[in-house]
């Protein structure tokens, strides 16, 4: 065997009985796909991972997803709560409304208020209270409210 030298394009001899094939036997592997370098020269490096920055990153990660489902969660708890309290709001009313003096007969789609006349008893009018003038009949207005075509009554406003 022979070895080129480049630098002046001479040719050397290979002396086999220097070469230590122990030494280069160490050096090869049956699976090089395990080696924790590149085994061929356009090979890939493979570095090891720092698994305690990976937990670290997918813990930190799991923390953001979760907080922002129970973000989530929690403002549609308010919702369901305002939407909870806004039907109980509305079943009191009706109730007065089904309670209270009634001297018409209450058309769908109209509005209508709600008063209470001296502490006593609730009316249903067909009058605002910016359209009583001086002559105010009632104490306070309760409600401004809607008769809906299922029969429930829908607030629009509650001075």
């Amino acid at each position: 065997m022979q070895e080129i030298n480049k630098e002046n394009q001479e040719v050397r001899p290979i002396d086999i009985e220097q070469i230590d094939l122990e030494k280069l036997r160490e050096k090869v592997t049956e699976e090089p796909s395990m080696l924790p370098y590149a085994h061929t020269v356009g090979g890939a490096v493979i570095k090891p991972e720092d698994q305690g920055k990976i937990k670290a990153n997918a813990l930190e990660a799991m923390y953001q997803q979760t907080d922002m489902q129970m973000e989530q969660i929690y403002k549609q708890m308010q919702l369901l709560a305002e939407q909870a309290k806004n039907i109980n709001t509305r079943k009191t009313i009706s109730e007065r409304i089904y309670q209270a003096e009634i001297r018409f007969e209450p058309l769908i789609g109209r509005t209508y208020y709600l008063y209470e006349r001296h502490g006593k008893s609730d009316v249903l009018s067909l009058i605002a209270p910016n359209e009583w003038g001086k002559s105010k009949k009632y104490d306070k207005c309760i409600a401004a409210i809607r008769l809906l075509a299922d029969h429930t009554w829908e607030i629009l406003d509650m001075p």
